[in-house]
């Protein structure tokens, strides 16, 4: 089970927006059905308080306060699907192996049914313990005992004196570049399907092969760094769809420290983030400011956030997973299978998809063939992939 069943009261959850998508009627945002339930509960004689606190790695603990419909109310289903898709947005806004819920039993009991082996969440479940190397874990209490937030942010990259290369690994092309003194002397976008690979040595070959490249036209490297899509920590990969391919135990021997081993073959600081938080730094030095969120819309969905200090959160920031739709029969997400999930809103995914309601067929292939077929189309004036583009990033 991937989607928790609407009744009559959850109803209220899925106002449509004053302007639907042109090609998706629809679409019942997840921001307008939230307003929708606050107002009820702001408008109600008796309110319930709720936390959620969730703890990730070195102890780091975020929490969310709110307030909750009480039981029995008449809004029981709205409730449940209001306070579970606040859960799994959180969960992949921020990440964390272990949940808090400080409120009612009867919801903290939901949850842990929810968002186990067993319940709709448990491909959710299993990636946060990839990601944590350590059980997950649903655990009630009282809402005034629910524990402080422990944050910590840390600055990140945006050197650009000396000899460096870059480099942005996609799911359709590896992007690289030769920087010296800020000045790139060598960009090349390298065509590639690394998903279906099994075998991890091709992705580490693939990868320095593309280095290789640009430090040819340095006369040194005095570091280097790079994005990709994925969950990234102390230049560990944790969890990404790039290497879906390679099966676990491989994965755990050759590719969680992929980018370490290429750090000690090269000699050099070498640094490997989420492409969301590269957009995130990209785009706070272009801006010349702090506290900015950035957005990537390519073979998936990244998302990155800098504070207002301009330093990562080290949140997970994987809001390819985030729900953004309550439409019950909303678009299934490949990987997860949960319904309504931003990658197939915001990322060459959703163009794909919405190109045969816009009346385009596409012939079986490569997510990025099929991209590149609509984007000809609209070079050349055609009137039907511009309903396709509004839609996915209206």
């Amino acid at each position: 089970m991937v989607w928790l069943q609407m009744t009559d009261s959850s109803e209220i959850l899925s106002p449509k927006p004053a302007i639907p998508p042109p090609l998706d009627s629809e679409f019942h945002p997840i921001s307008l059905g939230n307003r929708e339930y606050l107002k009820l509960v702001w408008g109600a004689k008796t309110k319930v308080p709720l936390a959620i606190a969730l703890e990730r790695n070195e102890g780091n603990l975020s929490v969310l306060r709110t307030e909750i419909l009480p039981t029995g109310c008449g809004y029981d289903a709205a409730t449940r699907l209001y306070v579970e898709r606040l859960v799994k947005s959180m969960l992949w806004q921020i990440g964390g192996w272990k949940i808090i819920v400080g409120g009612p039993r009867e919801t903290a009991e939901f949850i842990a049914q929810t968002y186990s082996h067993t319940g709709a969440r448990t491909f959710d479940v299993r990636l946060m313990e990839q990601v944590y190397e350590r059980p997950f874990v649903v655990e009630y209490t009282q809402y005034e005992k629910t524990p402080l937030a422990r944050e910590s942010s840390l600055a990140l990259g945006g050197h650009l004196d000396g000899c460096r290369i870059g480099f942005d690994l996609g799911a359709s092309d590896y992007k690289i570049a030769a920087v010296r003194d800020g000045d790139p002397v060598f960009t090349a976008e390298i065509p590639w399907d690394p998903r279906p690979q099994s075998d991890p040595d091709w992705h580490y070959q693939k990868i320095n092969h593309g280095l290789n490249l640009a430090a040819r036209h340095l006369p040194r490297v005095d570091a280097i760094g790079g994005s990709a899509a994925g969950i990234y920590i102390g230049n560990y990969v944790m969890v990404a769809s790039l290497f879906r391919g390679v099966p676990a135990e491989q994965f755990a021997r050759k590719v969680k420290p992929l980018f370490v081993n290429l750090r000690k073959e090269w000699g050099v600081p070498l640094e490997v983030a989420n492409d969301g938080d590269v957009t995130a730094l990209a785009g706070a030095m272009s801006l010349g400011a702090k506290g900015v969120l950035g957005i990537a819309m390519g073979s998936s969905q990244a998302a990155g956030f800098l504070d207002g200090q301009g330093r990562v959160t080290g949140w997970l920031n994987e809001l390819a997973f985030a729900p953004i739709d309550y439409n019950p029969r909303a678009a299934a997400d490949e990987w997860s299978g949960d319904l309504g999930c931003g990658v197939q809103y915001f990322s060459q995914q959703a163009v794909v998809r919405l190109a045969p309601a816009a009346g385009i067929p596409l012939a079986a292939g490569h997510p990025a063939e099929q991209l590149k077929v609509v984007q000809d189309l609209h070079r050349q004036g055609d009137p039907r992939p511009p309903k396709t583009f509004e839609t996915s990033a209206g």
